[in-house]
């Protein structure tokens, strides 16, 4: 069943929240473009709002309360925050899951080489991309040093109007006969996604070159050694910031919005929240683009790992308990889904797609191939929660990922899921999705809100 647009049923009161609400995501977008950038931004706004380091509140040693507010980073990359709520958390919590890694370019260990008086820093993409798309685009490089005496260096590069950018290269229009015979996913190769990054050679050792200008420069702004690159992450990301997109303003253009349009609005709510019956909590996760691995991803046990912490300050911790708390509780594996795309309808089925401009998305399943990798919802999960949102006034939508066999994709709900608890993907449908520049709808945005804290505060 189509929904309508949602604009026309705003009052002012709804247009200028939603506005505000865009606002501070323009913002967000604009100087969080790597997972290391959301996890510090997310924990400097919970801390204004009261939240506690776990470290802390474990010295502490005192039991929890209804309204303790808590976070704990993990890794810089990882974020979870907790906003305790009257009923024990043996009895379950309301889980928002999203996560702050997107696709982008990774610098290499041993990146900066030279060839023909021009410098390169070697890359490897991460996540799926069309690699064509990177290619001639102006590109910034933000990460972390960290030198042998355990200092770091924080890097952002290409973002202020006086810095410089980067790009990859590519072939002219005018010698690309062989290459505009290509298929699309060999066009531009993966090795050759190489970013240029200086052209002026200097003196070494009476030989002149421009890698030894270029590690002048590291050297000079950061104190940084060739082989510091060992230690280091540093991502190639779209430089520029994020912008009102038509005439009407009405979508957010930016790089990124998958997944953190969803890890905005799900940290948005939470914040925003008052003590609830069950406990709040919102997972801001890395490594989803590459299946999720590693220790700051989904299938690390770091979360289980925070729950069994909260448990154990009130002197009642077992695993039976952690347990009972993960099988007990509700999520929403906040996550995007592709926009219908008039100018691709053939990849689309219109009756089971989102639309920009109509709401918030739920996906009953995701997956490929006979919905294989899926979490598939149970109907009285779905049946709670079309309650919950319609007694809020949230505008939402159903959807899966395109036709039957067209592709598809996962998210991390298949993994919580995994505890038995009920979790169902929702979020923001979005145009162009895994691009350098991704299309979102305000109205979205503002219903994933409003969605996401009448979730909270779901019984």
């Amino acid at each position: 069943m189509k929904r309508d647009s949602v604009w026309g049923k705003y009052n002012g009161v709804d247009i200028e929240n939603l506005e505000k609400l865009n606002k501070r995501y323009i913002d967000f977008l604009s100087q969080c473009k790597t997972e290391r950038e959301c996890a510090a931004r997310s924990v400097e706004m919970a801390k204004a709002k009261g939240y506690k380091s776990i470290e802390n509140v474990i010295k502490e040693g005192k039991p929890l309360k209804a309204g303790d507010k808590i976070y704990g980073l993990y890794m810089n990359k990882a974020v979870a925050l907790f906003n305790i709520g009257r009923q024990p958390l043996e009895k379950g919590m309301n889980i928002l899951g999203a996560h702050i890694d997107s696709p982008r370019m990774d610098i290499k260990q041993n990146p900066l080489y030279e060839k023909e008086d021009m410098a390169y820093f070697d890359t490897h993409y991460y996540g799926g991309i069309k690699k064509y798309q990177w290619v001639t685009l102006p590109l910034a490089i933000h990460g972390v040093v960290v030198k042998k005496d355990g200092t770091s260096v924080n890097v952002n590069i290409g973002e202020k109007d006086t810095d410089p950018v980067f790009c990859v290269t590519d072939l002219l229009i005018h010698l690309a006969s062989k290459q505009m015979d290509k298929k699309a996913a060999t066009v531009v190769e993966g090795e050759n996604l190489d970013i240029l990054v200086g052209s002026i050679p200097v003196n070494e050792n009476e030989k002149k070159s421009v890698k030894a200008g270029v590690l002048k420069i590291l050297k000079d702004k950061y104190g940084m050694d060739e082989e510091d690159f060992f230690s280091a992450e540093l991502e190639v990301v779209p430089a520029g910031p994020a912008r009102e997109m038509g005439f009407d303003g009405s979508m957010v253009m930016s790089y990124g919005q998958d997944d953190r349009v969803c890890a905005y609005t799900s940290l948005e709510a939470i914040l925003d929240s008052s003590v609830n019956e069950r406990t709040s909590c919102c997972l801001l996760v890395d490594k989803e683009e590459i299946g999720s691995v590693g220790a700051t991803g989904m299938q690390s046990r770091f979360f289980e790992n925070m729950v069994a912490e909260l448990i154990n300050l009130n002197g009642n911790y077992s695993e039976l308990i952690l347990k009972r708390c993960l099988k007990n509780s509700k999520m929403l594996s906040s996550d995007v889904n592709a926009a219908y795309d008039p100018l691709y309808a053939d990849v689309f089925s219109e009756q089971s797609t989102s639309y920009i401009g109509k709401g918030v998305v739920f996906n009953k399943f995701t997956g490929s191939r006979g919905k294989s990798g899926s979490n598939d919802a149970n109907a009285e999960y779905l049946a709670e929660i079309r309650k919950v949102m319609d007694d809020n006034k949230v505008y939402f939508q159903m959807s899966e990922l395109g036709k039957v066999d067209a592709g598809g994709g996962g998210t991390i709900a298949y993994i919580m899921s995994l505890y038995g608890m009920e979790v169902i993907d929702c979020g923001v449908p979005v145009l162009s999705m895994h691009a350098p520049w991704e299309v979102t709808s305000k109205a979205d945005v503002y219903e994933a809100f409003k969605c996401y804290k009448a979730f909270l505060r779901m019984k």
